[in-house]
């Protein structure tokens, strides 16, 4: 792990020349911005010329990559990681042939999820709930240092991090159950998360705060099957989301797969215009980069055709798409979706408006990490 975060910015800039590129919508046609909009996972350990994310960069300029430690469809650890050094030239590879840097996320929250694992280097983790329990601020800033560290050092730029979602149930399958909640009092959550944030900005990461507008009350896992938390949602798991956003604190958001019939009666909150943007943004006043949770999940992959999702999470508010090629594999999901994206603005189904502010909100980020000028 050679590389400062300033040194791994300056490396891009040089072999790119892309800090200094203007991202002004107008100068840029709808496939180019639509595939800015996509974050893509794939299978390699390193880059080659017949994986696709190769094409995905060169020939699309898709915004963002997403690794993993583990490849689901295959049930082997046949996937992007093996060694901190191995990481760290595998992004530094990727960077190399992205004409615009790209946004390179990975899910480190710590405990069971964690991408990075003490099995193969990397410090070892301990979960949200432990550091809940514990309730020492400082215990969760030196955890949180340790972890920063090692991500901007191997070339990360995006964590999938912190989870605010309350405990309200123990048993769901997918948050309490792994240990993924700080508490269920907000003010703790909202303690603890604030301190990660923090020390994600001041290494220049951008955290990503999940599940919105709340995941932890659920009895069902959406990664496999839809999650319906309308008899069990209440309105104290939007406390941590406000109580944030009131801050200075530079963060992103990610949706919940989540049906929430108080919210909207028809379509899950990543789908949801009632959610994205009338609570999200108007209601609770949040302005920064909006994700979505990941779309081949089978909460919506399995209940939504492909271009009904885009075109619903586009128009609810969502900025960048995650394809993580973890629940099923499609080596083609970008050019499927450029396609699909362009096809929807040609029809007055999504505004070019709608994709120029989600572009808009792309390179700003992108600029915020000092990743662009």
């Amino acid at each position: 792990m050679t590389l400062c975060t300033a040194a791994f910015i300056c490396l891009v800039t040089i072999q790119t020349g892309c800090i200094n590129q203007e991202s002004n919508s107008e100068e840029f046609s709808i496939e180019q911005k639509a595939a800015q909009l996509l974050m893509v996972g794939f299978k390699g350990f390193e880059m080659s010329d017949t994986s696709h994310v190769k094409r995905d960069i060169e020939e699309y300029g898709v915004g963002g990559v997403i690794l993993f430690d583990f490849d689901v469809p295959t049930g082997t650890p046949e996937r992007n990681i093996k060694s901190a050094d191995q990481v760290e030239q595998l992004n530094r590879s990727l960077q190399e042939i992205s004409s615009i840097p790209l946004l390179i996320a990975v899910d480190q929250e710590g405990g069971r999820v964690a991408r990075l694992k003490a099995a193969r280097g990397f410090p070892a983790t301990v979960s949200a709930e432990y550091l809940g329990d514990l309730n020492n601020p400082d215990s969760t800033r030196a955890y949180t240092i340790e972890q920063t560290e090692l991500l901007a050092n191997i070339g990360f730029n995006v964590n999938f991090a912190p989870v605010v979602d309350l405990n309200t149930n123990p048993e769901n399958p997918v948050i309490g159950q792994l240990d993924r909640s700080y508490s269920a009092d907000p003010d703790i959550v909202t303690t603890h998360a604030s301190i990660v944030i923090e020390e994600h900005q001041n290494q220049n990461l951008l955290p990503v705060i999940k599940h919105f507008p709340g995941h932890g009350s659920a009895w069902n896992d959406s990664h496999v099957g839809m999650a319906d938390v309308t008899d069990t949602w209440e309105e104290i798991e939007l406390e941590p989301y406000r109580n944030l956003s009131q801050t200075d604190f530079r963060f992103a958001v990610m949706t919940a797969h989540v049906m929430n019939s108080n919210l909207d009666e028809e379509l899950p909150a990543t789908l949801s215009r009632n959610v994205q943007t009338g609570l999200l943004r108007d209601d609770i006043g949040f302005r920064g980069m909006l994700f979505s949770d990941d779309m081949q999940m089978d909460a919506i992959r399995s209940f939504y055709g492909l271009e009904f999702s885009i075109e619903h999470a586009l128009n609810a508010g969502v900025d960048m798409l995650i394809f993580a090629n973890n629940s099923v594999y499609q080596p083609d999901i970008v050019p499927d979706a450029v396609k699909i994206i362009v096809d929807l603005v040609e029809t007055g189904a999504v505004s070019e408006e709608r994709i120029n502010e989600a572009y808009e909100r792309v390179m700003e980020t992108k600029r915020q990490l000092g990743l662009l000028d």
